[in-house]
Formats: C-alpha cells, structure tokens, sequence
C-alpha cells in the first residue's frame, strides 16, 4: 500500500511541526517576546518576527518537505512489512 492512512498522515504532520518548532525554536523565542504584553500592537508590532517565523516553519512543513517525509515514511514501513512477511514465511 502506497498511501498514508488519515491517523498516520496526522501523527507525521504532527511530528513533523514538532520537530520544525524545536528547529525555528530561536525565531518563535524572538516572536513570544515580541508578543509579550501586547494585544491589539501584535498585528503590526511583530509582523517581522511572524514571517520570519512561517519561513523557518515552511522549510520543513511545506508542501515539497511533506513529500520528502511521507515518502521516506511509506518506504520504511513497506520495509517493515516486507520484513514482517519474511519472518512469517521462514517461521513455515
């Protein structure tokens, strides 16, 4: 099977934003404390840090990025299976 099922296609976005934040984790810093005690200012007073933000974040979550990962995903888990089959055929 060659495609992502809704659950792993979920938990791999999920995993994948984690590991984008801990990786932009300077420019979300930067962002939180431009942030800090403003609430209206927000909208323009840290527009820069935002967008630096969401570039460093679609690096790795983007469209292309997400190819790379679910591909590299399916790969391994077809690896697994085949495994899998394998054992189970030599356990005959």
């Amino acid at each position: 099977m060659n495609a992502l099922s809704r659950r792993e296609e979920e938990n791999l976005l999920k995993t994948v934003k984690a590991q984008a934040l801990r990786e932009c984790d300077t420019l979300v810093k930067a962002f939180a404390d431009c942030m800090s005690g403003r609430l209206i200012s927000v909208a323009w007073a840290c527009k820069d840090q935002l967008k630096q933000v969401e570039a460093c974040m679609v690096q790795y979550t983007g469209p292309e990025p997400m190819e790379v990962v679910r591909s590299e995903y399916l790969k391994l888990r077809n690896q697994q299976q085949e495994e899998k089959l394998h054992s189970f055929e030599n356990t005959k």
